[in-house]
């Protein structure tokens, strides 16, 4: 029994999996392979974002045009999350969800957004509801707003500025006389 016992010990020891040192590349690599595939599957996988927090449809159902005010609507519905730009008639509460799958720009998925209009008491006077089939890709024009002036390039800089100097040098350096004297002191 002591006999089998030493040689199942010895054979232990000479098996690869038992012993740390030994360990076969491949194994090493494999188990690699298994860890980078598993990241690789992580970081592609897709990512879903909800911006923007719309109120329920009973909330929505609360405010009545003609005799809810301004005060009423953050209170049922809270802060809206946009305001008109050129006057306070109108509030936007809006909701946007997009997907985006590894590096690729995100789509948009669903946007809902509520248009509550008010009059000039306050009070509101519609509440429309718009959807993603609403919205408008807009092209931005790529041309720019030309400045006042002109842009003169270095050369025509120096060719203009010749004859402009004073050449007595006791001046305030604006230019060659061009005021009511002349160079002899004498008035125009």
């Amino acid at each position: 029994m002591g006999a089998a016992r030493l040689a199942s010990t010895e054979n232990r020891l000479r098996d690869p999996m038992f012993h740390p040192r030994t360990t076969p590349i491949r194994h090493r690599f494999s188990i690699f392979g298994v860890i980078s595939g598993m990241a690789l599957v992580a970081g592609c996988a897709t990512s879903v974002e909800q911006r923007g927090n719309l109120p329920s449809q009973d909330k929505i159902a609360e405010v009545h045009p003609g005799s809810t005010t301004k005060d009423e609507v953050i209170k049922i519905l809270g802060s809206p999350s946009s305001v008109s730009i050129f006057n306070d008639k109108s509030w936007y509460y809006i909701s946007r969800r997009t997907e985006q799958f590894s590096f690729f720009d995100p789509n948009v998925v669903d946007q809902q957004v509520y248009v509550v209009n008010f009059d000039n008491q306050g009070v509101v006077t519609a509440v429309d509801h718009k959807g993603l089939e609403d919205g408008k890709e807009i092209i931005p024009v790529a041309r720019a707003t030309p400045a006042p002036g002109r842009e003169l390039s270095f050369l025509e800089q120096v060719i203009g500025n010749l004859g402009k100097f004073n050449s007595s040098g006791g001046g305030t350096g604006g230019g060659s006389g061009t005021g009511n004297t002349h160079q002899t002191g004498r008035p125009d």
